[in-house]
C-alpha cells in the first residue's frame, strides 16, 4: 500500500511539473517606476508563485511605444541620451533586465517598425532582445499560441 501511495505522489509531481502557464506583456510604458513595478518586480513574483506550485511560467515581453529606451545598451548612441532619469537608472536597469533573460528565461521581442521610426540601430540593443517585424504580429502570434495578454501602458 505504501508503494502505491508513493507511486501516486510521484505521478502527481511529474504531472504538476508539466503544467505550463504563458503570459505576453504588451510593454509600451516609458515610465521607469511603472516599468520596474509592473514588469521587473511582477515577473519575479509571478515566476516564484508558479515555481512554488511546481508549475512553469513562460514569459514573453513585446516592446514598443515608449518602452524602447529600456532595451538600449548604449544610451549615448540613441535618441534617449538626454533622458537624465534614464541615464541615472540605466546601470541598475541593465542588470535587472539581463537577469530577467538569464535567470528567469524571459523572452524579449522588440518592434522593428518603431525602431526604424526612432532611428534605433539593432546593434545598440542588448544581445538577448530579438527584433520582430511589428509589435502587432508578435502579440497576435503569442496570443494564438495561448499566451495570456497583459498590457503595461503608462
Amino acid at each position: 500500500m505504501k508503494i502505491f501511495i508513493l507511486i501516486l505522489a510521484m505521478l502527481g509531481l511529474l504531472n504538476a511539473q508539466q503544467i505550463q502557464h504563458k503570459v505576453v506583456f504588451d510593454l509600451t510604458t516609458s515610465d521607469i517606476k511603472t516599468f520596474e513595478k509592473r514588469l521587473l518586480s511582477a515577473i519575479v513574483h509571478q515566476k516564484t508563485h508558479y515555481e512554488g506550485k511546481l508549475e512553469e511560467l513562460k514569459v514573453v515581453v513585446v516592446i514598443h511605444g515608449g518602452a524602447y529606451k529600456f532595451f538600449i545598451q548604449d544610451l549615448a548612441a540613441s535618441p534617449f541620451k538626454d533622458d537624465k532619469n534614464l541615464v541615472a537608472a540605466h546601470s541598475d536597469l541593465s542588470k535587472r533586465i539581463a537577469s530577467m533573460s538569464q535567470n528567469y528565461e524571459v523572452e524579449f521581442l522588440i518592434c522593428e517598425i518603431g525602431m526604424r521610426g526612432l532611428k534605433i540601430a539593432e546593434s545598440t540593443l542588448y544581445d538577448f532582445v530579438k527584433v520582430i517585424p511589428s509589435s502587432t504580429i508578435g502579440l497576435i502570434d503569442k496570443q494564438n499560441e495561448g499566451f495570456a495578454y497583459i498590457p503595461i501602458p503608462n
